[in-house]
């Protein structure tokens, strides 16, 4: 009761006071900060509602003897929510601000704090303060007072509190914030400052913007480096640490510039670093290690140099060491890895040379639809223009029963369409008539029929090119599966289809003419009166395509 009692005079003194004397207010002044360092309950609601808050913020205003002593009372103050609305009504952060170009660090901290307070979770004022100029202004003091911890780690809340406002990224932009940020990570004291800069390093990663500069300034290197320290301990502040630092690091490769750069032709740093996760026992970076290479993976050159310094074997030494109750992000960062080192040709003939497609047929045996959706489309990017590829996963009965399932996926719409494309794609590359027998072994006709009519044009077509190649080389082994599918009353319906893609329309009179070879089929195509469709199509607006038509309708003229 005494100590209210006292509040409450302390406050009455300076509510009526005419004159800010700073001799008569330091007592009063005094009262009221003891009273909030030692956290008396209703303090700060009692100081907000005393009416004095303009006679503080006159009082920082008037840089006096009492200025430091003030700012520290208003930061104490600002630690109760309930107030910093009045705080920012009495103009006390307008106050404030001027106060961060002060050459006392003491004052400095006082005032980082007391302004982070007022404003925290407060978007309106959080801009204004960007406005006003305080991105620079922390930068300096960072750049000032490097070892100063508590000032640093005002500056750095205050950062943490602003990077995600795209008019603080910009802000930021413009001054060398990277640089103050990697000096000051090399020499976070503990995990919590360590943590507090990673955070901020993260949030500003996301921008295009800082990427290179991020780069340039040699973040991705500080990041490698700080990992390298830290691998090995067990410490969960250590190994989150090692997690937020490695996914910074994948995101700053997003940036083309700053991938090409971090890469070096083979020989940076964190290229290298990175080659090192996919060994380490730590699943997570195991699992930025193979998100980094399938970044890296983004142009031709690197895809051929990697492939030379030797990334693929230790990919697929990681595949395979998930492959059974293992992480499933793992084996799909592996894998997209793999597909895209896959895109140049010399890397398809590479690869099969070095058995790769054969390992990682072990992941067939895999449940989890992200990993079949992944090993589908790394396969079918293998066989792209590969016949010698092609034809021998085509020929693979253990491969086809498994991709027969995947094409009836019910569940998952992706693997069941990635299925399906690497069944078209192992007849259309390979153009064997023992990759076709096996694929009407596996009854996997049907499937390219179906396929025939999907919603996804590259889909029709890639399935309607591997029915015309099959009826082309085999049209024997073919006939008893199309008539059984009903293969033909399918294309008549997509020729009639009044809102079909004109090159689906296309790739369909393509088979239908490869299909006119039988006599049966003709036979069958003069049943279902398919000259019509033709001759409608025969006055297409695609002249390409209406030429096509009078062709096709003049083969099943002929001899009928």
């Amino acid at each position: 009761m005494a100590d209210m009692d006292s509040l409450a005079e302390a406050l009455k003194a300076i509510s009526v006071s005419t004159e800010l004397i700073d001799e008569e207010l330091k007592p009063h002044m005094d009262t009221i900060l003891n009273l909030l360092l030692e956290k008396k309950r209703g303090t700060a609601e009692q100081i907000a509602s005393s009416g004095i808050l303009p006679t503080l913020a006159q009082a920082l205003r008037n840089k006096g003897s009492l200025v430091s002593q003030v700012t520290l009372l208003v930061a104490e103050m600002a630690r109760e929510a309930a107030v910093r609305e009045q705080c920012i009504e009495a103009g006390l952060v307008a106050a404030l601000v001027p106060l961060l170009n002060s050459l006392d660090q003491d004052l400095l901290l006082h005032a980082g704090r007391a302004i982070g307070r007022i404003c925290f979770d407060n978007t309106v004022q959080q801009i204004q303060l960007v406005h006003s100029g305080i991105i620079p202004r922390l930068m300096d003091i960072m750049h000032q007072y490097p070892e100063n911890d508590p000032l640093v780690n005002v500056c750095l809340l205050a950062l943490c509190n602003l990077a995600d406002m795209d008019v603080a990224r910009e802000a930021l932009a413009e001054v060398a914030v990277a640089d103050v940020l990697t000096v000051q990570l090399k020499r976070a004291p503990d995990a919590e400052r360590r943590h507090l800069i990673l955070e901020v390093l993260g949030s500003l990663g996301e921008s295009d913007g800082l990427k290179l500069q991020f780069v340039e300034a040699g973040v991705p290197e500080a990041l490698s480096e700080m990992i390298r320290g830290l691998q090995g301990d067990s410490d969960p502040h250590d190994l989150c640490s090692i997690k937020i630092a490695s996914n910074l690091i994948v995101t700053l490769l997003l940036g083309d510039e700053s991938m090409q750069k971090c890469f070096g032709e083979g020989t940076g740093t964190v290229y290298q670093d990175v080659l090192s996760w996919l060994q380490s026992s730590n699943t997570q970076l195991q699992l930025s290690g193979a998100l980094a290479i399938a970044n890296f993976a983004r142009n031709d050159s690197n895809c051929v140099k990697m492939m030379e310094l030797g990334v693929v074997p230790h990919l697929l030494d990681l595949l395979e060491l998930h492959v059974d109750e293992g992480d499933v992000s793992v084996q799909h960062a592996a894998l997209s890895a793999l597909r895209n080192l896959a895109i140049p040709v010399s890397n398809k003939v590479r690869m099969l040379e070095d058995g790769v497609s054969l390992r990682i047929r072990t992941l067939l045996r895999s449940d989890m639809p992200p990993v079949q959706f992944k090993l589908l489309g790394t396969l079918r990017m293998m066989v792209d223009g590969q016949e010698e590829a092609a034809t021998v996963l085509g020929k693979d009965g253990v491969l086809l029963a498994r991709v027969m399932e995947w094409c009836e996926a019910k569940d998952h719409a992706g693997v069941r369409g990635e299925a399906n494309r690497l069944l078209a794609a192992l007849i259309r590359h390979s153009r064997s008539p023992d990759v076709i027998h096996s694929v009407i072994k596996a009854d996997g006709v049907q499937h390219l029929i179906s396929m025939a009519t999907s919603e996804h044009v590259i889909m029709q077509n890639e399935a309607l090119v591997a029915l015309a190649i099959a009826s082309a080389i085999d049209m024997e082994a073919v006939q008893e599966p199309f008539q059984s599918a009903d293969l033909l009353c399918t294309l008549k319906k997509m020729l009639d289809d009044p809102v079909g893609a004109v090159e689906v329309k296309f790739s369909t009179l393509g088979l239908i003419c490869s299909l006119a070879n039988s006599s049966m089929m003709k036979e069958q195509m003069e049943a279902l009166n398919l000259k019509d469709s033709l001759a409608k199509l025969s006055s297409h607006s695609s002249t390409k395509l209406a030429s096509q038509a009078e062709s096709v309708r003049a083969v099943l003229s002929e001899s009928s």
